[in-house]
């Protein structure tokens, strides 16, 4: 048996320090990136990465994101990348990385979290010497080249599309176009494109030998003596990937699988334009100088919406960096509304439950005084002003509302008689009228000592009932944002909503937090203090039969 344990042991060991190696210390984040790829193994592969609320912490990263690192599933290697689009404050950021194999599963690590880090994004080096890639994201002038050529196009008449497929994008609508140079074709030649048809006719590509159409949905492309109508036609308003090789057999791809190939193909010469009867949207147009087999194009077409190329893991964090778990993960989520809401309900329930405690002892206080109050006030015979006439009890009963009720009886007695005793109570005599003036100078006592113990209850009424809709305000524009945000990445998927999901859920758990508290405590102070009211009525009750009883004759 000590064999097999021994074994297991190793392995557990080797397994352990697998998982926990770390390509460099002086990061403190990173993120596994699981690349599942649908064709055969494909070289020098552009994969995008859509980074966004749902699924990166922004907070963890430079604000420009020049700590951004892309490693090989080997923890050693760099991949070069570039950075198409990094928008710190609205929590979206677009990565090209250019990874080497891409195998049926391929593994790679993104890491992040380095205050000193230099940035490293290299779009000149993220594609193959044959490319020339158009992203669209210039804020204005021609199209450039981000391949390592720069191959610039010469001529744009388009619109800009400040959301597309990926970040920015061109429209057309059906007289304007792109030119493109040429390129060196000598290995046979690609063009690829992603496609929004507004209209399902028009012209697509023309060059010199080169020529795409588009009828009723058809892709129609003829190049030298061969032509090939694509079976699938084209929907409009939904995204296609288009792309078309060229050597001595033509082939035309749709959305990553072939739509149709002939031989007889000759390769086209000049500069390429596209649009010039195009009407729709148009992104990440590619270009090579070799044609690109099915597997290449498939991974290409596999980034779309509907694509499952691309999936991120969770945080992990290294030595000294704190993951906080499942919760660390909600709060990092969390958008800047988010945070707002639960600010504003953090405040709120601090005043809560400040209310609550000085409130709950405030009442004890009170109820406490008048009990001791009460066994004093039934010790009284005739003279009703006694109390106030013994020294120190004004202070002894100071929290007594109901010695406070009963001083505003002895001053307005003091004012019709010079003394309450018993030895002079048959010169004194309460007319019904007097009787009635102290009844209404008790009930004004009583509306002010009403008002005092009701004092700041309205701010639990307000968390109570503004709590939980803050937190649904938060709620709404936490998912409000997120599906913004995803809308604008494309990338749609459980593992992208959920976690934006999530945390905008937690503005609403927050003002549940701050109203159920809130509810109960005011339920139990409101109790407390309608019981204290209710004795202060009879006591008004009781003062005012008393007078009738020792001054009315």
């Amino acid at each position: 048996m000590r064999v097999p344990a021994a074994a297991i042991a190793l392995l557990l060991s080797l397994f352990s320090a697998t998982s926990h190696a770390w390509w460099n210390e002086d990061w403190s984040a990173r993120k596994k990136i699981t690349l599942t790829n649908p064709a055969g193994e494909v070289a020098d592969a552009p994969v995008l990465i859509r980074l966004h609320t749902g699924n990166f912490d922004f907070l963890s990263a430079n604000e420009n994101g020049s700590d951004l690192r892309v490693v090989a599933g080997d923890d050693a290697t760099e991949l070069k990348f570039h950075i198409e689009k990094w928008d710190g404050i609205n929590q979206l950021a677009l990565v090209w990385v250019n990874v080497p194999k891409l195998a049926a599963s391929t593994e790679a690590w993104l890491y992040f979290g380095n205050l000193e880090a230099a940035p490293a994004s290299d779009s000149k080096g993220g594609y193959d010497a044959a490319s020339a890639v158009f992203h669209f994201n210039e804020a204005g002038g021609n199209p450039a080249d981000s391949g390592p050529n720069g191959f610039d196009a010469t001529a744009f008449s388009g619109e800009r599309v400040v959301a597309s497929f990926a970040n920015g994008g061109a429209r057309f609508d059906g007289s304007q176009s792109l030119t493109l140079p040429a390129i060196n074709a000598a290995g046979g030649m690609s063009v690829a494109m992603w496609l929004k048809p507004a209209t399902l006719d028009g012209a697509l590509l023309q060059a010199d030998g080169l020529n795409a159409t588009l009828a009723g949905g058809t892709v129609t492309v003829q190049a030298g003596e061969a032509s090939v109508a694509a079976g699938t036609p084209l929907t409009a308003g939904k995204w296609h990937y288009l792309a078309i090789t060229v050597d001595s057999t033509l082939k035309v791809y749709l959305d990553g699988k072939l739509a149709g190939e002939a031989p007889g193909a000759a390769l086209p010469a000049g500069a390429l334009t596209v649009g010039a009867g195009y009407s729709g949207e148009l992104d990440e147009v590619q270009l090579s100088g070799n044609a690109r087999d099915a597997a290449w194009i498939a991974v290409q077409a596999a980034q779309g919406p509907d694509g499952t190329l691309v999936t991120l893991g969770a945080d992990e964090f290294g030595e000294g960096s704190d993951e906080g778990g499942i919760w660390g993960t909600l709060f990092r989520a969390l958008t800047v509304d988010g945070w707002v809401a639960i600010g504003i309900l953090a405040v709120m329930l601090v005043i809560a439950l400040w209310i609550m405690v000085v409130k709950a002892i405030y009442v004890n206080r009170v109820d406490n005084a008048n009990r001791q109050f009460m066994n004093k006030f039934r010790e009284l015979s005739t003279d009703l002003g006694a109390i106030d006439k013994t020294q120190g009890m004004a202070d002894a009963f100071r929290h007594s509302s109901l010695y406070r009720l009963y001083h505003v009886a002895t001053v307005e007695l003091s004012h019709r008689f010079k003394d309450t005793d018993a030895a002079h109570l048959a010169d004194k005599n309460l007319s019904p009228q007097s009787l009635d003036a102290i009844r209404a100078s008790l009930d004004t006592g009583l509306v002010k000592e009403t008002t005092r113990m009701n004092k700041l209850m309205v701010l639990l009424t307000i968390a109570i009932s503004g709590g939980p809709f803050i937190g649904l305000l938060g709620t709404v524009m936490g998912v409000m944002i997120t599906f913004a945000v995803i809308a604008a990445t494309g990338d749609v998927n459980v593992a992208a909503i959920a976690p934006g999901i999530a945390a905008a859920l937690m503005a609403t758990a927050a003002g549940m937090a701050v109203a159920i508290p809130a509810l109960f405590g005011y339920n139990y102070l409101n109790s407390r203090i309608k019981a204290i009211t209710s004795d202060m009525r009879v006591f008004n009750d009781e003062l005012i039969t008393k007078l009738a009883e020792n001054y009315s004759r």
